[in-house]
Order: C-alpha cells, then structure tokens, then sequence
C-alpha cells in the first residue's frame, strides 16, 4: 500500500499535468479557428480550379503540355507520394491515422513510391524505416505561407517533367469537423481528366484560347498544382489543431478523474491509519 506522502506526490503531479493539458487546449483552440478560416477561403478557389482544370483536360490532347501526359504503367514506372504529416504530436491518432494509409497505399501500390514527406512526424517514420525520399519539408507549419506549397509543388513538378516519376499523389487528413477528419489520397500529377458526362456542355467543344494553349498552359497549370497542395497544407494543419484540441481536452478530462479517485483512495488511507492508531492506543490503555 503506497503512503499518503506518494499518493500527495500523485495528485500533485496529476494536477500540474492537468494544467498543461488545459493550456494546451486553449491555444489550440485559438490556433484552430485561424486555421480553419484559412482552409475555408481556400477550398471554393481550389475546388473551382479542379473542376475546370480537368474539364479542359478532357477536351484537350494530352501532349498539349506535360503535366497533362499519361504514361503508361510499366514495371519500372514511380509514383511521388506527398505525405502531409504534423511538425508535433499530442494529437491523439492524426499522425498515425495518415501514416498508415500512407503505408498501406505504398505496399499496395503496383509501383515503385518515392516519397516526399511533409512534416516531421512523418519524415522520423519512413527515413527511420529506409524509404526513398526526394524531398522533405520540417517546421512550415510554424508559419505556414503559400510560398511553402509553391516550392513543394515545383520540386513534384520537376520530377515529374524530368520522368523521374510518373504520377505524383498527395496523402493529408481534410478537416471535416473538430471531431472528425478524413484520410485523403489524391492525384496530382498528370492532371485527371473529367468524365464526358460530367461535362456540362457538348463534349466535343473545343476552346478558342487567346493567347495560345501553350502559353496559359505554362502559366495554369503549374499554378493549379501549388494551389491543391496548399490546400493540403491548410487542411492538414485545421485538422491538426482540431485533433490535439480534442485529444487535450480528453487528457484533461481523463486528469479530473484520476484526481477524483486517487483523492478518494488517498483519504481511505489515511483513514485506516487514523483507525488503525485509535486500536492501538486503545489496546495499549486495555493492556495497562
């Protein structure tokens, strides 16, 4: 049975814990709701992007610009994977949410996966573990700014224009709530084409471009990859600062309760030892 000076040493630590966690809360909670109006002026402009941009691509011939070309599967064939992961922990299963389907979308991948990884927690997994990696990004969540998705992007864009790869996939958690967030795996490079029925107008509308398709190319769709991998970005960090707001008021919570029964076990204690020294002295004046 412990003594009442551990148990005091218990509570106290549980306590001073308590408050770390409540803190740590309320700052997420603060960074959150910045994160989160970020993310949702970003996502109409990125989702507008996407639609049009693979609209044109079904209309249009693929050799029309590189980051449009489909290459063919073959045994030799790579795919950069662009993982999205957290600089911290304390976020209950963020990170290890994103690195399993990471991991299970690389085992399962018929190609070769290279990896561009985002964040440290992730970067610390799979450079532990021997996998290739091209590139990594550590601490732009601190401050995190377009420009950091605009490198990101351009060095998947060269990669993919010097057929070092042949696809290039982004993995990110996107925010659907402060409770919830949802693993997404998207494509990035080449450019998916849009189905035929979901074109609104006639399928075989071609496009007058002014200046040439070259040209607006060059300047679209290298453009289009920076915004959907900044997007990524801001919804990885939203969700980020959700996930370790709910796992530290959990912790917090969770700290209450051990309070609450080790307070209880602690007077139990003590109140057998009072017992205790009251049979003593009793048995002592019995005896005398």
């Amino acid at each position: 049975m412990p003594s009442l000076i551990d148990l005091r040493r218990r509570i106290r630590a549980v306590k001073n814990t308590q408050q770390i966690t409540k803190a740590m809360k309320m700052v997420a909670a603060s960074k959150l709701r910045r994160a989160q109006e970020r993310m949702m002026a970003a996502r109409p402009y990125a989702a507008e992007m996407q639609r049009v941009l693979r609209s044109v691509a079904a209309r249009v011939d693929p050799s029309a610009h590189p980051l449009l070309a489909h290459r063919e599967a073959a045994p030799d064939s790579k795919t950069l994977v662009i993982i999205v992961s957290a600089d911290k922990g304390l976020c209950g299963s963020f990170n290890t949410n994103i690195i399993k389907a990471a991991g299970a979308f690389i085992v399962e991948s018929p190609q070769v996966c290279t990896l561009g990884l985002v964040g440290r927690k992730g970067r610390d997994y799979f450079a532990r573990r021997g996998f290739g990696v091209l590139f990594e990004q550590i601490g732009i969540f601190q401050k995190l700014k377009f420009d950091d998705a605009r490198s990101i992007a351009q060095m998947a864009i060269d990669a993919f224009v010097a057929r070092d790869v042949d696809r290039v996939v982004v993995a990110y958690n996107e925010f659907k709530s402060v409770i919830s967030q949802k693993i997404v795996i998207d494509q990035l490079l080449p450019i998916a084409r849009a189905d035929v029925e979901s074109i609104v107008d006639t399928p075989g509308t071609d496009y007058i471009y002014e200046p040439s398709p070259q040209a607006i190319f060059n300047e679209l769709l290298p453009r289009y990859v920076e915004v959907q991998i900044y997007r990524a970005l801001l919804e990885s960090n939203a969700a980020f600062f959700a996930a370790q707001m709910t796992a530290m008021d959990t912790a917090t919570k969770n700290s209450a309760d051990m309070i609450s029964s080790l307070t209880l076990y602690m007077n139990k204690v003590r109140q057998a030892s009072i017992t205790r020294e009251i049979i003593e002295v009793v048995s002592g004046a019995e005896a005398l």
